[in-house]
């Protein structure tokens, strides 16, 4: 039996009908039923549905030999103990910088940056590379206001169309990663199952190129 954790929310619904080109189906309606384990028109198979962040760790320790989750969360995870199979061009964003659009042409100063971010690890990569002292506070959500209020000078997040940095007078400006979702793999899994895990990296190979 092969278990495939799948990312909650936006991801979700981009996920399940790649799954059903290859003729996978979940037997419950994963936006209804209250399930945390999903079986599919396959008895070989099998979903667990979590939060995009908890994937790669449900990956990394063997509880799920699949997942599916965006770059951003495996750059947080930092990919120990897993695979990296497959970029599934879903779920396209990039992690970017942003600032409020007055500060937009101001030059950093020599003062440590404050930056507001839930992805830590990425920002701290991020201006370490830019030989840029900063200070990275993490937050949950709300990341716009954090510097219409003071509390930082800077955001790292993720970036769709914009539309909501405008709305908060706040701009892109540098770009951290391109993100879109991927197939991991557990490492172990990669041995012990590596038949039927590579059929359906292929499968989804094939069906990404088409």
């Amino acid at each position: 039996m092969i278990t495939i954790a799948l990312s909650k929310g936006r991801i979700l619904k981009q996920t399940l009908p790649l799954l059903t080109e290859l003729g996978i189906e979940l037997l419950d309606d994963p936006f209804t039923s209250r399930k945390l384990i999903f079986a599919t028109n396959r008895d070989d198979l099998q979903a667990v549905i979590l939060r995009a962040t908890d994937v790669p760790t449900y990956v990394q320790f063997g509880a799920a030999d699949l997942g599916i989750v965006g770059k951003d969360g495996l750059l947080e995870h930092g990919g120990e103990g897993l695979y990296e199979l497959l970029d599934l061009q879903i779920s396209k964003c990039r992690l970017m910088t942003a600032v409020r659009k007055e500060d937009e042409h101001k030059s950093r100063t020599e003062k440590r940056l404050k930056v507001a971010t839930k992805y830590v690890k990425s920002a701290q990569a991020f201006y370490q590379s830019k030989g840029i002292q900063a200070q990275i506070i993490k937050l949950y959500g709300a990341m716009e206001l954090a510097p219409l209020v003071g509390l930082a000078d800077e955001i790292v997040d993720l970036v769709e169309t914009g539309s909501t940095l405008k709305a908060n007078n706040l701009v892109a400006k540098e770009l951290v990663a391109d993100i879109s979702c991927r197939l991991i793999a557990n490492a172990a899994s990669m041995r012990t199952q590596h038949a039927a895990i590579s059929q359906l990296n292929e499968q989804l190979a094939q069906l990404v190129k088409a």
